[in-house]
């Protein structure tokens, strides 16, 4: 045991370490060993192994429940494997090579792909769509069948013994390997095995049954999706040249028509002098807006700023108290919130200094543009097998008919793509796997989806520079979109018809071949503004944040109440709601962050307040059959800017515990979760922010000052060292951390 142990540890590839549990990569064959010289308790402590080269080495099964849960590639080629149910414990793999086994059938395939969820290459082609259509639609129809069988011919004995259960159990799934017939007759075996799977639970759902969310009648829906051929698109100069109409801000409508407008679904801002004749920004010195103490830098630039200026944080007095069903339970709550982070990098809270304002969604590159307004930005997600530590510090941002690619460090623009006639609202990254070929391992790559007033959806792969395709998402304009994080080929879309839709957007290969299957469809009572998924059931529950509330749904795939349509299974109201009058509406929520796995702060615009509120607890709260609405249950209340502008969206930054949100002045206000007056709980007054930071007041040469716009967005890296905030203005402000000695 020893001497392999050694020979382990002096695997090539795998970072060199003295641990079993650290190796990432194993080839045995390069090592002189066969998989049987392996016992299973020394396989065991393999709980790094991302890798495993297993060809070779005449294999017929592997030990049963192994478990390995970062094991992602598995290399069982060239072997005699015939039963593959024994990989079943290996429910992380992603790829799977299985060539040269002559025992494996097209039956045994259709099994790894039912036993594997995240499988999605396999014997080095992407088979992501075909499989979850396996796994979703054609288990939904088995399961249907069965169901349908059992109702007809079957039922409970009474009394229940397990004598009586044990024959009816024999009785009922043999029946239905017989009689369940579904699919091409060339997976007969596998339709038997799966049948045989699905009645076993389904009898067993009966005798010990789980209570399920209520779920109304589907309404009619289109079965039809679109799918596009792969392309590749050259970046074009060409922009859409329009004047843009400045009105007063106003709510979304719903009542968008068919076809694009020329007019924006979301163009809204106030009116606005032209301040400009030449390319160069400088920031002013700030005004003194703030308590005399309040320190002020003075710098000057050319395109990009260097230097910033620290800012204090503002006392407005605002805010209502918070309502507590029982006070000594929220208050150990709060006490948790005020603790979720032991690390000492979330203890202190960061300092962040203005570095760079960029013009880079100009129509026509014009540097006089200051109407464009820009919508959505987001940090690029580093995959998982990079083993790089920290952040990104590219951040992709939208507005207008263009999508850019920023490195906030440099403040140059790395990519930018533009569509003419098309107004991006909104965009979200995703890592999937991009299939070599050639018996090359499969790759993580990062890609962009975007979209806006077009209903089109774009799927850019930035690193090589390739717009690779769209789909159709609505024949309305698209108001947000969102990857699930643990299944990163499901996207979400948000329009302007009321709808959310489930996608399948697969992978690509090397050519950019890739295909798009529509999987679920939520009826939403109004334009859905923001989704979330909540962190640890990403595949079960959506939550939206729209202009009539907080709306949940159940969004699990391959249950017994699925259904291509779902409506809403609960909505979330909040204390605000009581204080509504003909003036006053309370209900628009626009922006939804969760800032830990449980803990979720969103602002209803008019309220001049952020909620922080537990999902779990207000979950819990099981609504009634006939009135679904639960209340919020929260933990705390945090001081905002008054103001009735709405679409300022927060965002959190959960690795550094922190919350921030851009108001209509410019400013930037920041919650340092760990660092919030707790006292302000028993007092019932709002929690003031951590600090304000104001807006830097950018300035044309000679031309005078750029007043604080609206902030429509903000985002950080994952260890805030930049925080990016996007202007209705045309400007994109970059604040960096300034490292504390």
């Amino acid at each position: 045991m020893e001497k392999i142990t050694e020979k382990l540890l002096l695997e090539k590839g795998s970072p060199k370490t003295n641990k079993l549990e650290e190796i990432k990569t194993l080839n045995l064959s390069k090592l002189g060993l066969k998989h049987q010289d392996l016992p299973v308790k020394l396989l065991s402590r393999l709980q790094s192994l991302e890798r495993w080269d297993l060809s070779g080495n005449r294999l017929q099964e592997m030990p049963k429940d192994l478990e390995l849960p970062a094991l992602r590639c598995l290399d069982l080629s060239d072997n005699q494997m015939e039963d593959v149910t024994t990989l079943e414990s290996l429910s992380g793999l992603e790829e799977l090579k299985m060539e040269d086994n002559l025992y494996i059938t097209v039956n045994d395939n259709h099994k790894l792909m039912a036993l594997l969820p995240k499988l999605r290459i396999y014997n080095g082609k992407d088979i992501s769509t075909s499989a979850n259509h396996l796994r979703f639609v054609y288990t939904e129809n088995l399961r249907t069948r069965v169901i349908a069988l059992w109702e007809k011919n079957f039922s409970l004995p009474d009394p229940i013994t397990a004598e009586k259960m044990s024959d009816l159990e024999e009785r009922f799934v043999n029946t239905a390997r017989q009689q369940v017939k579904f699919g091409p007759s060339s997976v007969s075996d596998f339709t038997k095995w799966k049948v045989e799977i699905i009645a076993k639970e389904y009898l067993s759902s009966l005798i010990n049954p789980k209570e399920e969310p209520e779920i109304k009648e589907p309404t009619d829906t289109k079965e039809n999706c679109e799918v596009s051929m792969p392309c590749k698109r050259k970046q074009t100069e060409s922009v859409m040249d329009t004047s843009i109409r400045l009105t007063p801000r106003k709510k979304l409508r719903s009542d968008l028509p068919a076809s694009p407008a020329a007019e924006s679904p979301r163009k809204s801002g106030r009116n606005l002098q032209a301040l400009t004749e030449n390319n160069t920004i400088r920031m002013s010195p700030r005004k003194k807006s703030q308590p005399p103490s309040t320190p002020t830098r003075r710098q000057t630039s050319t395109e990009t700023p260097k230097k910033g200026s620290k800012v204090q944080q503002t006392k407005d007095d605002a805010g209502a108290q918070v309502k507590q069903k029982n006070k000594a339970e929220l208050q150990r709550d709060t006490d948790k919130l005020f603790t979720t982070k032991s690390c000492s990098k979330t203890q202190q809270p960061v300092s962040l200094k203005p570095l760079h304002v960029l013009q880079c969604h100009s129509k026509q590159d014009s540097s006089e543009d200051f109407s464009t307004q820009l919508w959505a930005c987001a940090f690029q997600p580093l995959p998982d097998s990079t083993g790089t530590s920290g952040g990104s510090r590219l951040v992709a941002t939208c507005g207008g008919d263009s999508l850019c690619v920023i490195d906030c460090e440099t403040g140059m623009v790395m990519k930018k793509y533009k569509v003419p006639g098309e107004e991006f609202f909104s965009l979200a990254w995703s890592t999937v796997l991009m299939s070599r070929g050639g018996g090359a391992s499969a790759q993580h790559c990062s890609i962009l989806a975007a979209g806006g007033k077009r209903g089109l959806v774009k799927l850019i792969h930035p690193r090589n520079n390739v717009a690779y395709g769209e789909f159709r998402a609505s024949r309305k304009a698209l108001s947000v979109l969102r990857f699930n994080h643990h299944q990163g080929n499901f996207l979400f879309t948000g329009s302007y018809d009321n709808k959310i839709v489930m996608w399948d957007i697969g992978g690509v290969d090397s050519h950019y071949n890739y295909k798009v299957v529509q999987l679920l469809v939520l009826e939403i009572s109004a334009t859905p503004l923001h989704i979330c998924l909540p962190p640890t059931s990403p595949s079960t529950h959506l939550l939206t944040a729209c202009e009539d509330g907080l709306h949940c749904y159940n969004t699990q795939l391959g249950v017994s109440n699925n259904t291509k349509s779902r409506s809403e299974e609960m909505e979330i109201t909040f204390p605000i709601y009581k204080k509504e009058d003909k003036d006053h509406d309370y209900h628009t929520i626009d922006g939804l962050s969760f800032l830990t796995d449980d803990v979720v702060a969103s602002k209803n615009y008019m309220h001049g307040s952020i909620y922080l509120w537990s999902w779990s607890r207000t979950k819990a709260q099981r609504p009634d059959k006939k009135d679904r609405t639960v209340c919020a249950v929260v933990l705390a209340e945090l001081q905002w800017a008054n103001t009735e502008i709405p679409y300022l969206a927060l965002n959190t930054c959960p690795g550094r515990a922190y919350i921030v949100c851009g108001d209509d002045k410019g400013r930037i206000w920041t919650y340092h979760v760990n660092n919030l007056q707790k006292n302000s709980l028993q007092t019932g007054k709002p929690i003031l922010p951590t600090e304000v930071l104001e807006w830097p007041t950018p300035v044309r040469k000679g031309l005078g000052q750029v007043e604080g716009p609206s902030i429509n967005s903000v985002a950080m890296d994952p260890e805030l060292q930049f925080l990016v905030a996007l202007s209705d203005k045309n400007m994109v402000i970059v604040w960096k951390r300034e490292e504390t000695p």
